[in-house]
Protein backbone atom coordinates (compact mmCIF):
# COMPACT_ATOMS: atom_id res chain seq x y z
CA UNK A 1 0.00 0.00 0.00
CA UNK A 2 1.09 3.59 -0.43
CA UNK A 3 -0.31 5.47 2.56
CA UNK A 4 1.87 7.63 4.79
CA UNK A 5 1.16 7.22 8.49
CA UNK A 6 2.39 9.93 10.84
CA UNK A 7 3.06 9.08 14.49
CA UNK A 8 4.50 11.17 17.29
CA UNK A 9 3.78 13.09 20.44
CA UNK A 10 0.84 15.48 20.67
CA UNK A 11 1.77 18.82 19.05
CA UNK A 12 4.53 17.27 16.94
CA UNK A 13 2.80 18.58 13.81
CA UNK A 14 1.18 15.38 12.55
CA UNK A 15 -2.08 17.04 11.57
CA UNK A 16 -0.65 20.31 10.32
CA UNK A 17 2.18 18.85 8.24
CA UNK A 18 -0.06 15.93 7.28
CA UNK A 19 -2.68 18.21 5.72
CA UNK A 20 -0.01 20.04 3.75
CA UNK A 21 1.55 16.78 2.57
CA UNK A 22 -1.81 15.31 1.57
CA UNK A 23 -2.66 18.40 -0.47
CA UNK A 24 0.69 18.35 -2.26
CA UNK A 25 0.46 14.62 -3.05
CA UNK A 26 -3.25 14.84 -3.92
CA UNK A 27 -3.91 12.27 -1.17
CA UNK A 28 -6.82 11.99 1.22
CA UNK A 29 -6.03 13.30 4.72
CA UNK A 30 -7.30 11.34 7.72
CA UNK A 31 -6.85 12.58 11.27
CA UNK A 32 -7.15 9.82 13.87
CA UNK A 33 -8.40 12.23 16.52
CA UNK A 34 -11.10 13.53 14.16
CA UNK A 35 -12.14 9.95 13.34
CA UNK A 36 -12.47 9.19 17.06
CA UNK A 37 -14.50 12.37 17.64
CA UNK A 38 -16.81 11.40 14.75
CA UNK A 39 -17.15 7.87 16.14
CA UNK A 40 -17.97 8.97 19.70
CA UNK A 41 -19.71 12.26 18.98
CA UNK A 42 -17.72 14.04 21.69
CA UNK A 43 -14.40 15.71 22.41
CA UNK A 44 -11.45 13.47 23.21
CA UNK A 45 -11.20 14.62 26.83
CA UNK A 46 -14.93 13.90 27.27
CA UNK A 47 -14.48 10.38 25.90
CA UNK A 48 -11.51 9.77 28.20
CA UNK A 49 -13.55 11.03 31.17
CA UNK A 50 -16.54 8.89 30.20
CA UNK A 51 -14.85 5.55 29.37
CA UNK A 52 -11.45 5.88 31.02
CA UNK A 53 -8.03 5.45 29.50
CA UNK A 54 -8.38 1.79 28.57
CA UNK A 55 -11.83 2.37 27.08
CA UNK A 56 -10.47 5.23 25.01
CA UNK A 57 -7.57 3.11 23.78
CA UNK A 58 -10.01 0.36 22.74
CA UNK A 59 -12.04 2.90 20.75
CA UNK A 60 -8.89 4.29 19.14
CA UNK A 61 -7.76 0.79 18.17
CA UNK A 62 -11.14 -0.01 16.62
CA UNK A 63 -11.20 3.24 14.66
CA UNK A 64 -7.62 2.89 13.38
CA UNK A 65 -8.11 -0.75 12.41
CA UNK A 66 -11.14 0.33 10.37
CA UNK A 67 -9.08 2.53 8.03
CA UNK A 68 -8.93 1.00 4.57
CA UNK A 69 -8.17 3.96 2.28
CA UNK A 70 -5.35 3.90 -0.24
CA UNK A 71 -3.53 7.07 -1.16
CA UNK A 72 -3.95 8.71 2.24
CA UNK A 73 -1.89 10.60 4.76
CA UNK A 74 -2.99 9.37 8.18
CA UNK A 75 -2.17 11.45 11.26
CA UNK A 76 -2.65 9.18 14.26
CA UNK A 77 -3.33 10.31 17.77
CA UNK A 78 -0.25 10.24 19.96
CA UNK A 79 -1.52 7.19 21.82
CA UNK A 80 -1.91 4.98 18.72
CA UNK A 81 1.40 3.29 19.55
CA UNK A 82 -0.15 1.71 22.64
CA UNK A 83 -1.97 -0.69 20.31
CA UNK A 84 0.21 -3.32 18.61
CA UNK A 85 -2.85 -4.40 16.63
CA UNK A 86 -3.55 -0.89 15.30
CA UNK A 87 0.11 -0.31 14.48
CA UNK A 88 0.36 -3.64 12.63
CA UNK A 89 -2.69 -2.64 10.59
CA UNK A 90 -1.30 0.82 9.83
CA UNK A 91 2.08 -0.64 8.82
CA UNK A 92 0.25 -2.81 6.28
CA UNK A 93 -1.25 0.36 4.78
CA UNK A 94 2.06 2.10 4.15
CA UNK A 95 5.12 3.78 5.56
CA UNK A 96 5.10 4.85 9.23
CA UNK A 97 6.93 8.12 9.89
CA UNK A 98 7.79 9.35 13.38
CA UNK A 99 7.64 13.15 13.62
CA UNK A 100 10.09 13.75 16.43
CA UNK A 101 10.31 16.87 18.57
CA UNK A 102 11.88 17.42 21.95
CA UNK A 103 10.04 17.24 25.23
CA UNK A 104 10.82 20.93 25.79
CA UNK A 105 9.24 21.96 22.50
CA UNK A 106 6.10 19.95 23.27
CA UNK A 107 5.89 21.77 26.59
CA UNK A 108 6.04 25.11 24.79
CA UNK A 109 3.39 24.06 22.26
CA UNK A 110 1.01 22.56 24.86
CA UNK A 111 1.28 24.35 28.20
CA UNK A 112 -1.65 22.31 29.62
CA UNK A 113 -1.64 18.89 27.98
CA UNK A 114 -4.27 17.55 30.42
CA UNK A 115 -6.87 19.89 28.89
CA UNK A 116 -6.00 18.69 25.37
CA UNK A 117 -7.25 15.16 25.92
CA UNK A 118 -3.88 13.42 26.06
CA UNK A 119 -4.06 9.78 27.13
CA UNK A 120 -1.84 8.97 30.11
CA UNK A 121 -1.71 5.41 31.40
CA UNK A 122 -1.06 4.16 34.90
CA UNK A 123 1.06 6.33 37.13
CA UNK A 124 2.10 8.76 34.42
CA UNK A 125 1.19 12.34 35.28
CA UNK A 126 3.87 14.59 33.74
CA UNK A 127 4.99 15.40 30.23
CA UNK A 128 8.47 14.08 31.06
CA UNK A 129 7.05 10.69 32.09
CA UNK A 130 4.77 10.56 29.05
CA UNK A 131 7.64 11.39 26.69
CA UNK A 132 9.89 8.76 28.30
CA UNK A 133 7.19 6.12 27.88
CA UNK A 134 6.17 6.94 24.32
CA UNK A 135 9.42 7.88 22.55
CA UNK A 136 10.71 4.27 22.47
CA UNK A 137 7.34 3.10 21.09
CA UNK A 138 7.45 5.68 18.28
CA UNK A 139 11.02 4.66 17.47
CA UNK A 140 10.05 0.98 17.47
CA UNK A 141 7.17 1.37 15.02
CA UNK A 142 8.73 3.98 12.71
CA UNK A 143 10.01 3.09 9.29
CA UNK A 144 11.54 6.58 9.18
CA UNK A 145 12.10 9.40 11.67
CA UNK A 146 11.85 13.07 10.72
CA UNK A 147 13.29 15.64 13.12
CA UNK A 148 10.74 18.43 13.41
CA UNK A 149 12.18 20.62 16.14
CA UNK A 150 12.45 24.26 15.16
CA UNK A 151 11.01 23.57 11.71
CA UNK A 152 7.83 24.89 10.15
CA UNK A 153 5.06 22.51 9.08
CA UNK A 154 5.83 23.50 5.49
CA UNK A 155 9.48 22.42 5.89
CA UNK A 156 8.40 19.10 7.40
CA UNK A 157 5.87 18.51 4.61
CA UNK A 158 8.56 19.24 2.01
CA UNK A 159 10.82 16.60 3.56
CA UNK A 160 7.94 14.13 3.67
CA UNK A 161 7.28 14.70 -0.04
CA UNK A 162 10.62 13.06 -0.73
CA UNK A 163 9.45 9.75 0.77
Amino acid sequence: MNDIILIGMPASGKSTAGKLLAARKNFLFLDGDDLIRAYTGEALDETISRVGTEGFLAIEEEVLCGIREEGAVIATGGSAVYSPRAMAHLKMLGKVVYLKISEEEIGRRIPDFHARGVVMRGEISTLRELYAERAPLYENYADLTVECGGRTPEEVAEELLLL
